[in-house]
């Protein structure tokens, strides 16, 4: 198989992972509580990452402890949010992160970006009020929390991650999420769980963290920027598909017209900031040349 083929399934297969995450989320928290969950989620991807190690530097050590918090913010509220909403509405409402992003990284963009969020928040409105017009359900409001927090946190990772390495850096983050958790976990660990809901707790750990993020940096060094945010920007579809397959979920009329214009508003708006930003350094040329003349 030609490499870049390979690398695409890489990619396919992390959105994939991630987009399968809300349902075994959803399902493992009915076994033990979220923060339970989220401590063995964090505590098995330690005990999986540390013995690839060698030697954390202070600069990666400091990185990790900051997005550790942000990135264990996030988890809490996508795992709450999760059980008390659909896994399909979860993955689709999330998806905001890829305009909200750019928004907060502060880089000036065109007026159509902002139509294109825009359309993402009308969305919103329809996922939440998928039976009829109501107050916005808990979980929904969840997960738009965490869309929020996520957008944040992926800032974050773009400001402190320059010159560290991956795997030392997501080995520091797993260790502060491991502690994060630890006190209010252990009374409620589910010693006497069958050996589905451990399978979740290690699927959640081993796939959709340390495997998912390992396999995204490895292919992202062997693809473009552009192809990897395409493939790895399905991630919501695979979401909704293992609801509605795996999960018995469905979604009424309202949610799907809002399914359809969240996948439109997110790719469009992707494509709009990518078309910005590859077109930045040009733009600063003409600039430059311009103010020389």
């Amino acid at each position: 198989m030609p490499g870049s083929r390979r690398t695409d399934l890489v990619l396919l297969l992390v959105a994939v992972v991630w987009g399968s995450s809300y349902l075994a989320a959803k399902t493992a928290t009915s076994s033990a509580p979220v923060l339970t969950v989220l401590f063995l989620r964090y505590g098995i991807s330690a005990i999986a990452l540390i013995p690839l190690v060698r030697g954390i530097s202070r600069k990666e050590l400091q990185a990790g402890l900051i997005l550790g918090l942000t990135q264990a913010s996030v988890l809490v509220l996508e795992t709450y949010g999760v059980t008390h909403t659909s896994a399909a509405n979860a993955g689709l409402i999330i998806s905001l992160t890829l305009v909200l992003t750019p928004l907060l990284d502060g880089r000036g963009l065109p007026p159509r970006f902002y139509l294109a969020a825009a359309i993402c928040m009308v969305a919103v409105g329809l996922l939440m009020s998928a039976d009829g017009l109501h107050s916005p359900g808990v979980g929904d409001l969840l997960m738009l929390a965490a869309a929020v927090v996520r957008a944040g946190h992926v800032t974050l990772v773009g400001r402190l991650s320059v010159g560290v390495r991956p795997l030392q850096l997501t080995t520091v983050q797993t260790l502060v999420g491991t502690a994060l958790f630890v006190v209010p976990a252990v009374p409620h660990l589910p010693t006497h769980a069958g050996v589905g809901t451990w399978l979740q707790m290690v699927y959640l750990a081993l796939f959709c963290s340390v495997f998912a993020f390992l396999a995204q940096t490895w292919a992202v060094q062997r693809t473009s920027a552009s192809r990897a945010s395409l493939l790895l920007g399905t991630e919501p579809i695979w979401a909704v598909a293992i609801g509605i397959s795996l999960g018995n979920e469905h979604l009424t009329v309202p949610a799907v017209v809002g399914a359809i214009l969240m996948l439109l508003g997110t790719t469009w708006g992707q494509s709009i900031e990518r078309t910005h930003r590859e077109s930045a350094p040009e733009r600063i040329h003409r600039s430059d040349a311009a103010a020389a003349g």
